[in-house]
């Protein structure tokens, strides 16, 4: 059984190492594209703690995208997974950071459409929701601090050299911090249609430390994601460094802090019970973009600044495969899926 899930789980690997290879370029695009962070050294950063902030702070999200779809067989996951993998690949090829989140809510409503399934119209308008405010609100985050951090270096009167210091260590920060926001965030993109047949044992280590079964789940995702980052990453991180906006090393971490920020309120159950507690709205847990988010903020700065040194045809050509990609994921999964069950015999739905 645990060989034949693992021979399933392939394409939720293979999608793992697509969104490493993607959504790398947000954590640390602005970054090396500004060359004040090593590639290496972005890429060692950013697998740690994607692999920390999928174990410990994955469940939040996979538990929202498995209310929009139960995928109650491994053949029925592993399709779905390999058809939103198949959809980022295609977009990495042609350097474009496109979301994984809407690639795997396009295959999951494939599988919906090929097995009779109802959608969640709930759910998903909640989903579809964040693709429209993650960007909005990662772009005024960004705009705030940015002005605020503009103001505070102008009174302190800053060396450049020292500002030059301070600014790469904390881009290394953010870069951290967005790396375990990233794998709490869309480790669900990953991991979570194969929630509900997963098969693996809880792990031990001594008495005081264990991983359950879905932690194991989530850390094999983690991995993935990270022999992404570290084999594939560069290219995008090109893109998104520079081909939308030349970018100082100030607006880069403001880039990266804001769209951390962003995640990670979008992923923490820790965040959401207390203010729920305390009666105050809180946001919903689901796997939002990455990409959008940065994208959001990169586009928030240069607005604020007048517009002018925006790449408006690059950022139009962004959001195109926005709009097409949940529709080429679904398209993709619903075919995979008659060939799957009618020429190779799968049981793809229950």
């Amino acid at each position: 059984m645990d060989l034949t899930f693992f021979l399933f789980l392939s394409s939720g690997l293979f999608l793992g190492w697509s969104l490493g290879a993607n959504d790398a370029s947000n954590i640390f695009g602005t970054a090396v594209g500004t060359k004040m962070v090593k590639f290496r050294t972005a890429t060692i950063i950013s697998s740690l703690f994607i692999i920390l902030g999928a174990v410990y702070a994955g469940s939040g999200a996979s538990q929202t995208l498995g209310h929009l779809g139960s995928i109650n067989t491994l053949p029925g996951a592993f399709m779905a997974a390999l058809a939103a993998a198949i959809t980022i690949f295609w977009m990495v090829e042609l350097s474009m950071p496109i979301s994984t989140s809407q690639a795997i809510v396009g295959a999951i409503i494939g599988w919906n459409l090929f097995s009779s399934k109802p959608t969640d119209i709930t759910i998903l308008s909640q989903i579809v929701g964040t693709w429209i405010f993650c960007p909005i609100l990662s772009g005024i985050i960004a705009v705030f601090i940015y002005w605020s951090i503009k103001s505070i270096i102008r009174k302190s009167h800053l060396h450049l050299i020292r500002q030059d210091c301070y600014t790469r260590i904390g881009l290394i920060i953010a870069g951290a911090f967005g790396a375990y926001a990233l794998g709490a965030n869309n480790i669900a993109n990953v991991m979570g249609v194969f929630v509900e047949a997963n098969p693996l044992k809880e792990i031990h280590f001594g008495s005081f430390f264990y991983l359950n079964s879905t932690q194991v789940l989530f850390f094999i995702g983690g991995v993935a994601i990270s022999i992404g980052v570290g084999t594939y990453s560069k290219k995008v991180m090109d893109t998104i460094g520079n081909g939308i906006m030349k970018m100082s090393p100030l607006m880069a971490w403001v880039v990266v802090v804001s769209q951390s920020i962003v995640l990670f309120l979008f992923a923490s159950q820790g965040l959401q019970h207390f203010l729920l507690s305390h009666d105050l709205p809180a946001l919903p847990l689901v796997p939002v973009s990455s990409s959008q988010a940065v994208i959001g903020a990169v586009m928030g700065i240069g607005i604020a600044k007048g517009g002018h040194d925006l790449n408006w045809g690059l950022i139009a050509k962004i959001a195109i495969g926005w709009i097409t990609t949940p529709i080429i994921a679904a398209l993709i999964c619903y075919v995979s899926l008659f060939f799957l069950q009618n020429v190779f015999g799968q049981v793809v739905y229950i």
